[in-house]
């Protein structure tokens, strides 16, 4: 006689660990959030008095219009940004080396460090940078929990080194502290040379022509920035524009300060004052570079 074989079940039967894993990620996911939120908002505390600095200090408008420009600009920011900001992607830490629950408490860390640290930071009216701090939290968290596993494995310490992309993590904060070398020198030469062009007189005729020429300079190298640079890699601008411009962009940024020129020279026979105009077009420009 042959046995009958037991009818299978159709359901599937879950572990109290394993519902417990998924109650403990589940939590996890929805402190992220919440942190996600919080961190925007003492983001953009921090990232607005970078853009808005330069208007209020130097009275170019009321404070309404200097808000609605920096608004706009964040609007378009965000709605034509190529995407987040991919630090941990492009190399901080191996993820190879961790398990799921690890990531997810490190980046559980560095949130709540983020949060903490910036907020500190504006209470304070202390400066400080969003992108630093998100690679040094980034860079701290990892090696902490490196640290934690190695000792945990009985490990030597020398092995932390394996849990930390060192040399892309040297070339990125490399990076962050050139780019205030270079911010520093390039903006110690263009006030400089403002100072030189127009000598604190800018009613007279000749540097009226200067100023002309200046504000041509600035909106051109601003919607050079914003149009080529900013929109490079956004979804918004056509594959054909993209590619238009990586083939033109010297043909491009030439027409550009043509076509300011002309602007200026009408804004100035409107009655605009020019430099107002430039400040609160580098606002805008500003600010929709730190939403993007």
């Amino acid at each position: 006689m042959h046995r009958k074989a037991p009818a299978k079940l159709n359901r599937r039967v879950t572990l109290p660990c394993q519902l417990d894993s998924v109650d403990y990620f589940a939590l996890i996911a929805v402190l992220l959030f919440v942190l996600a939120i919080l961190d925007l908002a003492v983001g953009v505390s921090n990232d607005a008095v970078n853009f808005l600095n330069s208007a209020i200090g130097s009275r170019v408008a009321t404070r309404g219009t200097i808000m609605i420009v920096a608004s706009t600009g964040i609007l378009v920011g965000a709605l034509t940004a190529s995407g987040l900001m991919e630090v941990a992607r492009n190399g901080i830490f191996n993820p190879d080396m961790f398990t799921f629950a690890d990531i997810m408490v490190l980046f559980l860390a560095v949130m709540l460090a983020d949060v903490l640290l910036l907020d500190g930071f504006n209470s304070l009216a202390l400066p400080t940078s969003t992108t630093v701090s998100i690679v040094f939290e980034l860079l701290g968290a990892a090696m902490g929990l490196a640290l934690l596993l190695v000792l945990a494995r009985d490990g030597s310490l020398a092995a932390v080194a394996d849990f930390i992309n060192i040399r892309q993590a040297a070339l990125i904060i490399a990076g962050i502290f050139l780019s205030i070398v270079i911010a520093f020198a390039a903006g110690l030469v263009v006030q400089f040379a403002s100072r030189v062009l127009f000598t604190f007189n800018v009613h007279s005729g000749d540097n009226r022509d200067r100023l002309r020429f200046w504000a041509a300079i600035a909106f051109s190298a601003l919607s050079y920035f914003l149009l080529i640079k900013g929109l490079g890699n956004s979804p918004a601008l056509p594959e054909s524009a993209r590619v238009a411009t990586d083939d033109f962009g010297m043909l491009a940024a030439l027409g550009l300060f043509i076509a300011w020129w002309a602007i200026a020279w009408l804004l100035e026979n409107v009655g605009v004052g020019l430099l107002r105009a430039t400040v609160l077009f580098g606002t805008f420009a500003l600010a929709m570079a730190f939403a993007g």
